[in-house]
Order: C-alpha cells, then sequence, then structure tokens
C-alpha cells in the first residue's frame, strides 16, 4: 500500500491521496451487506455472524457436513483475491495501430493482476467474456505451488525482478496436487472476473473432459446454479482420432456459459425463411410444413393417440404408437377444419401441419446446444493463412467465437478475453463487426510466456506469445481494410474500429511503502530515500499519465486532450471532467486558471508544491470554491 509521506502541518489535510490500489470490491460487498443488515455492524466495519445468522433464520446452513466443492488451497484463492493490486498498465503506442481513435485494448500481463486493474475502469462495464484457459492435460502453464500469485511473481517470470527469471513449469498428472493447482489458478480469476461483466452480461469458457466437472462446481459457486446458460459441445475434431488407446475417439470439447443473471438469454438463431412458400396461394401467407408427431407412448399419454380422419376422402391415419400426436384430439379437430393440416397422397403417408409464417411469434429459434460445423482444423487454417505457418498449437476458430459474439454482444458492447493466446477473440470480433456494421470492442490480456525454441512461432521471430497475438490483430486489421478498398464496401457514416492499444503490466510509476523490508536502520533509510522522489526511474508523462487514469476509474481508451494553460501541461480527462497536471513547479496562477475550467476532479503531483504549504493550502480553498469536488495529489 501507498504510505502518505507525512505533511508538514494540517493544511494538507484537506488534501486526498490518489489511490493506487486497485479496487476493493470485498469492501464494496461489505458495505451491501451491511446496508443490509445493519444490525450486523460493529465497531471497525467488522462483522458480527452470530448476529447475521440471527438475522437470516433458517436460511443459515449450520451443520458440520455441507454440500459444496472444497480443495486444497481454497482458502489461499480468497486471500489472493482479496490482495489488491499496486501494479500500473505502461502505455505502448509504438505497438499499437490507430491509438488516438480505437476503443480496443490488448493488455500484456498476468492476467489476474490485470484483471484486478481492471476493477476501477471496467466494473460491470463487460457484456461477455470468453476465455480458453489451459485444459489441464499434463503440459500446460501452472502457477508452482510455491508462488503467491502477486505482481512479484510476474516480474520474478518476465525477468524484470530477476535477472535470471522464473520459470513457471508444467502441471503433470503425476503430481498430488494435480486438480488443486489447476482450480487454485482458475478460481481467483473467474472470481475476480465476474465483477466485470453487466448484469445482462454472461461468460463463455471452453474446456474439455479434464476439468469440465470441476470447471463446472467452480463456476456454480461463484455465478449461481441458477446462472447456468448451457453446456455446449463443440465437435472439435472433424476426422477420427486412430491415436486413441482406448479405441475412442474424443471428438469433442465443451463450452461452459454462465450469465450474471438468471434472466439472461440467447438471441437465437435466424430462421431459415427458404423453407417458407405459398404454392396453393392460401390467403395466409406463405407457410412450411412441419411434423404432427408426439413425444409419448398409448401408456405415457392415451388422450394423443386416435385416429385422423381426412376429410371428404373419409381416409383414416392412425397414430405412431411410440409417439402419438403433437395435439389434443379436439385442438387436432379445430386444425383439420381450418384447413391447416395437410394429408398425403399416399396411404401410408403421415399428416403435417401448416405453420403460417406471418404467426410465428419471434424471427429467431433456439441456439442449439450442439456445434458441429467448425473445428479446430479451421482455427489452424486460419493461422497458417495469416502467417505462413502454424505459429500457434490448435488455436480456437475465430468463427467459433464469432457465432457466441454475434448471439450475445451488441453495437459498443465490450468483448474481453484472459487467456487470448493467438488473439482468435480480436479477429472473431473485428470480422462480426465487418459482417453486420455493429461496433463492438474487445479487450485482450496475454501473459508474455516465451515460445519454444524451434518452434515455427520462434523461426518466424516471435519471442512470446503475446507477439503472436498482437500481430495477428494488426494482419486482420490489414486484411479487413485491403477487402474494403477493393470492395468499396465502407459504410457511409460509419468508420469501423480496425486499431488496438498496446498496455504492459509492470510495477506502480510511484515507489510505495514496503512493509517487507528488515527493520533495521539501514533498509529503512533506504526506504526513505525512494520516498523523497518517489517517482521510479525511466518512467514518462505518460506512463504516469495512464496509471492515474486507471486509478481514478477511467477507461484506458478515454479521450485524452492536451492543453496548455499558462504555458504548462495540463490533461484534460473526458471532455474536462478530470484534469490532470504532472508539471513539477506548480504555480497560483496556474491552480487559478485549472480552477477556472470548472472540471468536477482535479490531480497533481506533490512534487509540484515543492514544500509549499502555503501554495497548497490556496490550492484546496480555490477548487472548493470552484466546486471541484474531488482534489488529490500522488
Amino acid at each position: 500500500m501507498n504510505k502518505p509521506r507525512p505533511a508538514a502541518h494540517d493544511t494538507h489535510a484537506d488534501t486526498a491521496k490518489v489511490d493506487l490500489r486497485s479496487h476493493d470490491t470485498i469492501a464494496e460487498r461489505l458495505e451491501s451487506l451491511l446496508e443490509l443488515f445493519p444490525e450486523a455492524r460493529r465497531e471497525g466495519l467488522k462483522i458480527d455472524l452470530e448476529q447475521l445468522r440471527l438475522a437470516l433464520g433458517e436460511s443459515v446452513d449450520v451443520g458440520k457436513e455441507r454440500y459444496g466443492m472444497n480443495w486444497p488451497g481454497k482458502a489461499d484463492c480468497f486471500k489472493t483475491i482479496q490482495t489488491p493490486s499496486v501494479a500500473t498498465l505502461r502505455p505502448c503506442a509504438e505497438e499499437s495501430v490507430n491509438w488516438d481513435s480505437t476503443n480496443n485494448l490488448i493488455i500484456e500481463g498476468d492476467n489476474l493482476e490485470v484483471l484486478k486493474l481492471l476493477q476501477k475502469s471496467y466494473l460491470g462495464r463487460v457484456k461477455m467474456i470468453y476465455i480458453d484457459p489451459p485444459y489441464n492435460t499434463g503440459n500446460d502453464f501452472i502457477y508452482p505451488d510455491n508462488y503467491s500469485e502477486s505482481l512479484h511473481t510476474y516480474l520474478e517470470y518476465t525477468g524484470q525482478a530477476d535477472a535470471e527469471g522464473r520459470k513457471f513449469g508444467t502441471n503433470t498428472d503425476a503430481d498430488g496436487r494435480f486438480h488443486s493447482k489447476w482450480m487454485n489458478m482458475m478460481f481467483p480469476r473467474l472470481y475476480v472476473a465476474r465483477n466485470l461483466l453487466r448484469d445482462d452480461g454472461a461468460i463463455f469458457v471452453s474446456c474439455d473432459d479434464s476439468e469440465v466437472c470441476n470447471l463446472r462446481a467452480i463456476m456454480n459457486e461463484i455465478f449461481g446454479e441458477e446462472c447456468f446458460v448451457a453446456q455446449f459441445i463443440w465437435k472439435a475434431r472433424q476426422f477420427t482420432d486412430t491415436r486413441a488407446t482406448t479405441n475412442v475417439s474424443t471428438d469433442h470439447e465443451y463450452i461452459l456459459a454462465y450469465s450474471k443473471a438468471s434472466s439472461f438469454g440467447m438471441r437465437g438463431t435466424e430462421r431459415d425463411e427458404s423453407k417458407f412458400a405459398n404454392p396453393d396461394n392460401d390467403p395466409r401467407g406463405p407457410w412450411m410444413s412441419r411434423s404432427i408427431l408426439g413425444l409419448a407412448t398409448r401408456d405415457q399419454r392415451p388422450n394423443l393417440h386416435y385416429d385422423i380422419t381426412e376429410p371428404g376422402t373419409r381416409r383414416v391415419f392412425p397414430p405412431n404408437p411410440s409417439t402419438g400426436w403433437r395435439y389434443s384430439q379436439d385442438r387436432m379437430a379445430e386444425l383439420v377444419s381450418e384447413g391447416r393440416i395437410l394429408f398425403p397422397q399416399k396411404d401410408d403417408g403421415r399428416p403435417r401441419e401448416k405453420k403460417f409464417r406471418a404467426e410465428m411469434q419471434s424471427e429467431f429459434i433456439a441456439f442449439r446446444s450442439v456445434i458441429d460445423d467448425v473445428h479446430t482444423a479451421d482455427g489452424t487454417q486460419e493461422v497458417r493463412t495469416l502467417f505462413g505457418a502454424d505459429v500457434f498449437p490448435f488455436p480456437k476458430p475465430s468463427s467459433l467465437i464469432a457465432r457466441i459474439v454475434e448471439q450475445v454482444v451488441g453495437n459498443d458492447d465490450i468483448v474481453l478475453d484472459f487467456f487470448a493466446g493467438s488473439g482468435s477473440t480480436a479477429q472473431a470480433v473485428l470480422e462480426q463487426c465487418a459482417r453486420d456494421g455493429e461496433q463492438r470492442r474487445f479487450i485482450l490480456v496475454q501473459l508474455p510466456e516465451p515460445v519454444g525454441p524451434g518452434t515455427a512461432a520462434d523461426k518466424a521471430g516471435f519471442k512470446t506469445i503475446a507477439d503472436v497475438c498482437k500481430e495477428r490483430a494488426r494482419r486482420v486489421i490489414e486484411a479487413l481494410n485491403r477487402l474494403d478498398a477493393e470492395t468499396l464496401s465502407m459504410r457511409e457514416g460509419t468508420e469501423p474500429d480496425r486499431g488496438f492499444r498496446v498496455y504492459k503490466l509492470a510495477e506502480s510509476n510511484f515507489t510505495e511503502w514496503d512493509a517487507r523490508v528488515e527493520h533495521d536502520a539501514e533498509a529503512l533509510q533506504k526506504q526513505m530515500e525512494l520516498h523523497i522522489e518517489h517517482i521510479r526511474d525511466g518512467r514518462t508523462a505518460d506512463d504516469i499519465l495512464y496509471e492515474l487514469l486507471l486509478k481514478s476509474g477511467f477507461p484506458l481508451t478515454t479521450p485524452v486532450e492536451k492543453k496548455t494553460l499558462t504555458g504548462k501541461t495540463v490533461h484534460s480527462v473526458a471532455g474536462g471532467v478530470l484534469l490532470i497536471c504532472l508539471e513539477q513547479e506548480l504555480t497560483l496562477e496556474l491552480i487559478r486558471a485549472i480552477a477556472d475550467a470548472r472540471p468536477e476532479r482535479v490531480v497533481l503531483l506533490d512534487a509540484g508544491f515543492a514544500k509549499n504549504d502555503q501554495l497548497k493550502a490556496n490550492a484546496v480553498q480555490t477548487f472548493r470554491t470552484k466546486g471541484v469536488t474531488s482534489f488529490k495529489t500522488v
């Protein structure tokens, strides 16, 4: 946690510090709970569990044996979740595409740290999450047990805190905690990610048989069984696996879908209009023929087993003994009299129903839970086409993800993928927007995991999977732009978002007080020296600006305009709602000019006051007089 430097005197008490920690969702939930049950409040915002239990009455399970999911390390997962991040995301404009105009993000870093950092800016703003996490097949990247997940873990892994870098291992099935390790990796990420979803949002998680049972149990706990949407079966394998030792070719994987609220529903599939026609010029319009067979035997539903007689010919059509009819006898008689039943020409045929298009209540039919027309091989071919080599193994086909995007995500909605891999989700969003003209946004997070030596990615010049992800997005954008130019298909009045901003996870630009240091004079003196000038060496004004933006709750693509007031640079955020000045020498003239712009919020550097307490006191009063609701320093 950042420790504020001691003030010279009480004038500093009116100035708040920018909180450089990630959003504390636990504290937020605690406040919500105490609003509902104020009788459980105790001193220091503590909860009296016994009082809460009494308030809830019989709703509390106090038994020793409870139904639920447990595994070694689960308690530590909650400690990890509750530990705020003090990291930052450094802008990397040189690796970005159309930085100034895009609303898309590709973030390089550990996804748990990044998810925590996104809490303030994107809480409740994401419409859909799609992830394709490690399947835990025995060779997947997993955090080792001796690591407590933190920013320091990531810095060691990427060699920023350890010259040699730490190597993260694989999780073999010979390990006694094979499943627990995977669950300890997944649980905190899913828990934190849920906070980012909108109330009408949903998450889709790819998996296979290795962990589908455990994943579903985790999702039930985090999202609730009532928010289960579907367990889609995806026919991933196109051809039989002749290597199967069991002589069973496992051709499918799963996509587990859960919603933020139980009222969620997918859009559905558009009806096949080609099935409707009007060959007999029926005045009721186009119709299609559909079966009127039922689902029950005579023993199960005897009232649905009866003969249907054709008017005029008096031909009799008995029911199928296994199914009966769809409707009761009285309802069937009405349909016959209205000319809605089609009788076959042959006596051994079966009557069918005329279903009129005009009577369909919806333009869509249910989205099927089995997806069998797109395969892993399609994803491999996509990457091969873009790069001329197989730079990423077994990528998900973008068309698979685009199908879900089309079902769930509308104009200006955000899609998040925090296991981005080669960037299939970016391609899915960009190409789906090109198809239907919607303006969707994506946020991708990918660890800079090194590509294997001697692999196609290594030979192509890529150092990390994150590099592959960024380059894939660039190439998809270039291909779409070329296609627009060739076909002149650009829609008038809409400029598609063909770009992305790159950010990279790093330590905060501001040195925080390290409580782990030894309590001796030399170590403490070193800590004090760090806080004389508490901005890290090598950090730019943009680094500081975007950390303040992120920690102030603004999205990372918020428009920022650079202005000059009294000869000094001031950053105007979101049309002047927030003004940030990073000048090291502040003046009363500048402070008055900032106040005259009437922003809602102001952030200034502490160093800008140069120990001038009177200037700081004047700033507090000036901003208060002009109606500035929040004045903070850092």
